[in-house]
């Protein structure tokens, strides 16, 4: 038997390592909390003989579910004994504050002697409540830690019996993986073709589908005039939008039809660049300094037909990002904001800039970056899930000649060429059948 440890930071990673290194057949002989992560004590019995591919066992996934009801009903269980113990610790501190009425003399009985009193308890010295806390924590640990390991099984048995009881689903799964869309859309997408027999007609339909979901603005934005403010975080490309929209307006319209205004103040160069582009288009640009008025800066710009703002990209929690943001929110400067997101960032860095950007009231957004990006499902499921028309799409340097109007089916076309080539390995599609199962109401299709 050989038995080895692995650390790596969540229950999820350390068990890939186990499945790499160890394989399906090892079994888990213990975890712990380690500093940083979690340490996970794996087994294999290399004497065992081989076993062909096992099926999926409908009895275990029955205890596995029961399993998981119990430490639902074990958190509940610990959440209510603490706050009884609050309860009755409240109630005991305040009986001890109640004074008896005083009884009619007819009514006093002689006293008795009273036995001396029993001595009163010590109060409970502070390690005590520390290594209660400490206890607390350490099976909230253990509690999370078997839901991970339940939540990873599962997804491995759904995936398991995808494969084998329906096929063809398995396959459309493994084409919208390697789009990069996440499991919850498309779960979605399957759930609408799950009656169609034919795998080829079932495709289309989940691209329709899928086209139908992305939404585009009916009038581009330019066409439609006013005041556009481009906002995101640092590094998405406003600035380069900016000049590409500014510059396909011009060669349209001409340049006394429009104006530009830069509230960037922040980074080095910024509003040089700016002044760059408005001396070679030959247009005003408008410099608003922190504290500034933006109402009053676009006031003498009220006739101009088109007036693009570049803003600052600032962290999420930056004061200076909040106050700008109620700016553009605020009612005199009437703008349409739109949200710059980069193809080419993670998930996680376009949930944030959504979450972090929305306050000032979103119009749409604008996918830049496009050539340089290998997946265009994560940009695209953002935008579907938080209804956010996809106003223009950027996919090189040129100006303006890279920034194209969206149009639905034009993006899923763009991101069916930018699948990944090779198919996704069967952990990939295990975890992705995992985050299905991180919220028991959801169940993969």
């Amino acid at each position: 038997m050989q038995v080895k440890r692995f650390f790596a930071a969540d229950m999820r990673q350390v068990m890939k390592l186990v499945r790499d290194e160890l394989g399906a057949d090892a079994s888990i002989i213990g975890t712990r909390r380690v500093a940083g992560g979690v340490e996970l004590t794996a087994a294999l019995d290399y004497q065992a003989p081989m076993m062909p591919a096992r099926q999926p066992n409908p009895e275990l996934e029955v205890e596995l579910r029961r399993t998981q009801s119990m430490l639902v009903s074990a958190h509940a269980d610990l959440a209510t004994r603490v706050s009884g113990e609050k309860m009755k610790d409240g109630q005991l501190f305040a009986n001890e504050s109640i004074v008896a009425p005083e009884l009619p003399a007819s009514f006093v009985r002689p006293e008795r002697p009273k036995p001396a009193a029993a001595p009163a308890p010590a109060p409970a010295p502070a390690m005590a409540v520390a290594t209660d806390q400490r206890s607390l924590d350490a099976m909230r640990f253990e509690l999370n830690g078997l839901r991970e390991l339940i939540e990873v099984q599962l997804g491995s048995m759904a995936w398991g019996q995808m494969q084998s009881r329906r096929p063809q689903q398995a396959a459309l799964w493994r084409r919208l993986q390697r789009m990069g869309l996440p499991a919850e859309l498309a779960r979605v997408l399957l759930e609408r073709v799950s009656k169609v027999p034919e795998q080829r007609q079932a495709w289309r339909m989940i691209l329709a589908h899928l086209a139908h979901a992305i939404k585009t603005p009916k009038v581009e934005p330019l066409e439609e005039g006013g005041v556009i403010a481009l906002v995101g975080p640092a590094g998405m490309g406003k600035t380069t939008t900016l000049a590409k929209m500014a510059a396909r307006y011009v060669l349209k319209y001409g340049a006394q039809h429009v104006a530009l205004v830069s509230m960037d103040s922040y980074r080095i160069g910024a509003q040089e660049q700016l002044k760059t582009l408005g001396r070679i288009l030959n247009v005003s640009v408008t410099q608003v300094d922190p504290g500034q008025s933006l109402t009053q800066a676009l006031e003498p710009l009220a006739r101009k037909r088109v007036v693009l703002i570049d803003t600052a990209g600032l962290p999420g929690n930056d004061p200076a990002l909040h106050m700008q943001l109620e700016t553009l929110a605020g009612r005199g400067v009437k703008s349409r904001n739109y949200l710059v997101l980069a193809a080419t960032s993670q998930s996680q860095v376009l949930k944030a800039a959504y979450h972090s950007y929305k306050r000032c009231g979103l119009t749409g957004c604008i996918l830049t970056k496009a050539d340089e990006a290998t997946s265009l499902g994560e940009v695209l499921s953002l935008a579907i899930s938080q209804h956010l028309p996809v106003a223009y799409l950027a996919d090189g340097p040129r100006i303006p000649d890279d920034l194209h109007v969206a149009r639905s089916h034009q993006l899923v076309s763009r991101a069916v060429s930018l699948q990944a080539p090779q198919e996704p390995s069967e952990d990939a599609m295990a975890d992705m059948f995992t985050g299905l199962y991180q919220n028991p109401a959801r169940r993969a299709g």
